[in-house]
């Protein structure tokens, strides 16, 4: 993958824990500020799908724990019996 430079401002504390962390983890403190690029971008991207596609049929309340896990698991059951997508 292409890189292309860039300059950023940072709190000088904030470099001394990278400092730090790249050098505990042999690794260059560029390759820890891109992957805090990175995250940074993942958890600010907007998808164009929903995570979850799928609904369930509900009790129209909200389901215990137990409820969703057997929902879970009777949905997968079904997807995965012989004859049916996967």
């Amino acid at each position: 993958m292409a890189m292309k430079r860039t300059n950023v401002y940072a709190d000088p504390e904030d470099l001394a824990v990278i400092k730090e962390a790249a050098k505990r983890r042999g690794v260059s403190e560029a390759e820890i500020i891109r992957q805090g690029i990175h995250l940074a971008a993942m958890a600010n991207r907007v998808w164009d799908e929903p995570l979850f596609s799928r609904t369930f049929q509900g009790p129209g309340r909200t389901m215990s724990r137990a409820e969703v896990r057997d929902a879970v698991a009777d949905a997968v059951t079904h997807e995965t019996e012989p004859g049916t997508a996967a």
